[in-house]
């Protein structure tokens, strides 16, 4: 596991799990690109991985400022052994943006080991069962003043899971 920290941020590692849950929130983090990805061999469940800029932190403003800064990492979001997907897009006009309001996890109601998983977006909805995650946090966290970080700030489209150390 990296131990990847970020003392300004008050980051405290770079690779996080569904372990961490109660301690993690994805509000107004960005989705930059999705895919689900087969598992390790013929018989495994298939993967759902999410290229992500997670905000590790609301800075409130200071005056004469008036807006919240955030820290933001881009990062890899992967949940294991998927199945049951299902969701809805639904975007209006130009606004094309995969921005997350809840992540929520539940226990599943038909007696399954495996949880359910709800990613409750402003423009789509997705739930799915996996087993768990790993979230990694490729990069250093950047102090930010929008949400979200530039394509070329995030160095692009990135599905890795290495987490910075």
């Amino acid at each position: 596991m990296s131990t990847g920290t970020h003392a300004e941020s008050g980051l405290t590692k770079s690779t996080w799990s569904d372990a961490d849950f109660d301690d993690m929130g994805w509000h107004y983090v960005t989705i930059h690109g999705l895919c689900v990805q087969p598992g390790a061999s013929a018989d495994a469940l298939p993967r759902l991985v999410l290229d992500i800029d997670y905000i590790i932190k609301w800075v409130h403003p200071v005056a004469p400022e008036k807006h919240f800064s955030f820290w933001i990492a881009p990062s890899t979001l992967a949940f294991e052994d998927v199945r049951d997907i299902e969701g809805d897009l639904d975007f209006k006009g130009t606004a094309l943006s995969l921005d997350i309001d809840h992540l929520r996890r539940s226990a599943a109601e038909d007696g399954h080991d495996d949880p359910q998983w709800h990613i409750e977006g402003h423009s789509f909805d997705l739930r799915f069962r996996a087993t768990g995650f790993q979230q990694y946090l490729r990069q250093s966290p950047r102090h930010a003043q929008r949400l979200a970080l530039t394509h070329g700030e995030r160095g692009g489209l990135s599905f890795a899971e290495t987490a910075f150390a």
